[in-house]
């Protein structure tokens, strides 16, 4: 089992950067894919950028392409989401997930953090 905690959150404002960190527990995390997601108020929540296991593959979101870039570090047990350029509608909690393959659909992540919340003034 993995538990994920998810910490970086915070008010930026538009076109400032923030960096999340996800912390998880077990030996198992360098088995695992792992994925950002985030909900913005009223709307579904919804995939932003998974990487491999291993990080040798990335995925983004269209609409963060360009902007944001995951990362790992097995030996810390963490993966991060870098965000750069960021802009009002990318308000939302950010969550961090934990799947047994790299994934873009959020039914296949097994374990979840609680979310941090990212707030971005215009």
């Amino acid at each position: 089992q993995v538990q994920v905690v998810e910490s970086g959150g915070g008010l930026v404002q538009a076109g400032g950067s923030l960096k999340l960190s996800c912390v998880a527990s077990g030996r198992t995390f360098s088995t695992y894919a792992m994925g950002w997601f985030r909900q913005a108020p009223g709307k579904e929540r919804e995939f932003v950028a998974a990487i491999s296991w291993s990080a040798g593959n990335t995925y983004y979101a269209d609409s963060v392409k360009g902007r944001f870039t995951i990362s790992r570090d097995n030996a810390k047990n963490t993966v991060y989401l870098q965000m750069n350029s960021l802009k009002p509608e990318d308000t939302a909690v950010y969550y961090c997930a934990a799947s047994p393959r790299t994934a873009i659909r959020e039914a296949r992540y097994d374990y979840w953090g609680q979310g941090t919340q990212v707030t971005v003034s215009s």
